[in-house]
């Protein structure tokens, strides 16, 4: 028996992904590796390790002079960041 109602692969996927915690994870690993795009190759060179948890973004950076003018920056980047994947994606950003 043949169904008469096809679907494409495509939407269904969407479906899975929107109706399902993967959508957040998804928008994570986007905003992660947005990092070097929003804020250029300097600084991604000098960030060591990214990672989100609970909503926060924790990003290691090597350089004490980086990290303070980043840290100075912060709301400009978490908003940045947020539009870069068109979510709000994380709440608040800690330099270390």
């Amino acid at each position: 028996m043949r169904r008469r109602e096809t679907q494409k692969i495509s939407d269904i996927l969407k479906q899975v992904v929107n109706n399902s915690a993967y959508e957040q994870k998804l928008l994570e690993t986007k905003l992660i590796n947005n990092w070097g795009e929003v804020l250029g190759a300097g600084v991604a060179n000098s960030t060591s390790s990214i990672f989100i948890r609970n909503k926060t973004l924790f990003v290691h950076i090597e350089s004490p002079v980086v990290r303070h003018e980043l840290f100075m920056m912060r709301s400009r980047i978490l908003a940045s960041l947020n539009e870069s994947v068109g979510s709000t994606v994380i709440h608040n950003i800690i330099f270390k």
